[in-house]
């Protein structure tokens, strides 16, 4: 929570960056939008939807970093003789899952999140207007169905574990390297925070691209909806804006990510620290 209160301003540029390209406009400079966002909200425009982002952090990452936490411990306490720590593979294991988990629970406040946060670049008459998070999902459920908080959950989970698989896993593999060469500092932490934090932007932004558009999307005139899933998305994403649309707006991503997740995993190692302080 503490890390998306640092990065949200760059997370809405973010969205808004797909949300031009899936458009097909041409000029993806995040700092026009950030000009329009301050033009039209002030700077409380950079913060829309942060009870959700916060809402999003308790539910998603406290989960992913439990699940992830519990599953690493019990594979070290389950280790075939002679092995004296868990491999870099059943590391990246235990990212996938926790990361599946993590995004199951915490999708509907991150589809509150999207609708808030793209809610201004839709005409008028269908914007949303959410005043809150309590009032996106009381609407949500009301309008939609309780089923549709979890609209989009599957291109969230396979984000999730994309992200989780270049960050939790290769976090603690270069901490345990770097450690071993460097010895175990402050330094050492926050170089392998920031490889943890470019992995995870890497591998995660296609499929953050194509959640962003599943979850914003509204009924066409005819009742259909513009995706018929994340397959279907992406494929329209690659007749539309070509292979590299999936990584449009990566700067900016990676200007959210990589600081997000050095944040949460440094912060994370204090309080465990604290916590398991003896």
């Amino acid at each position: 929570m503490m890390a998306t209160c640092c990065v949200q301003p760059i997370d809405i540029v973010k969205v808004r960056l797909q949300v031009r390209g899936e458009a097909g406009i041409k000029n993806l400079s995040p700092f026009d939008v950030a000009k329009e966002i301050r033009a039209d909200g002030g700077i409380r425009g950079f913060y829309k939807g942060l009870d959700s982002a916060l809402v999003r952090q308790m539910t998603y990452t406290t989960t992913r970093f439990g699940v992830y936490l519990n599953v690493t411990q019990y594979m070290q306490k389950n280790l075939p003789e002679g092995q004296k720590t868990i491999s870099f593979g059943q590391k990246c294991l235990a990212s996938l899952f926790a990361g599946a988990c993590g995004a199951f629970v915490g999708n509907p406040a991150d589809l509150a999140l999207i609708r808030m946060q793209t809610d201004k670049t839709l005409p008028k008459d269908q914007r949303r207007n959410y005043r809150n998070v309590g009032d996106a999902f009381t609407r949500i459920v009301r309008e939609e169905g309780v089923t549709s908080l979890f609209k989009g959950v599957g291109p969230t989970m396979v984000r999730a574990m994309a992200l989780n698989l270049g960050m939790l896993g290769p976090y603690d593999q270069c901490k345990e390297v770097m450690s071993k060469v460097f010895g175990q500092s402050k330094a050492t932490n926050l170089s392998a925070s920031m490889c943890a934090g470019f992995l995870a932007a890497f591998l995660s932004l296609p499929f953050d691209n194509v959640k962003t558009k599943v979850q914003r999307m509204k009924q066409l005139p005819d009742g259909t909806y513009p995706y018929k899933g994340m397959i279907d998305c992406a494929k329209k994403t690659v007749l539309k804006e070509g292979p590299l649309g999936f990584y449009t707006g990566f700067p900016t991503y990676m200007m959210r990510i990589a600081p997000h997740s050095m944040l949460v995993l440094l912060i994370g190692d204090v309080l465990k620290s604290v916590l398991y302080a003896k």
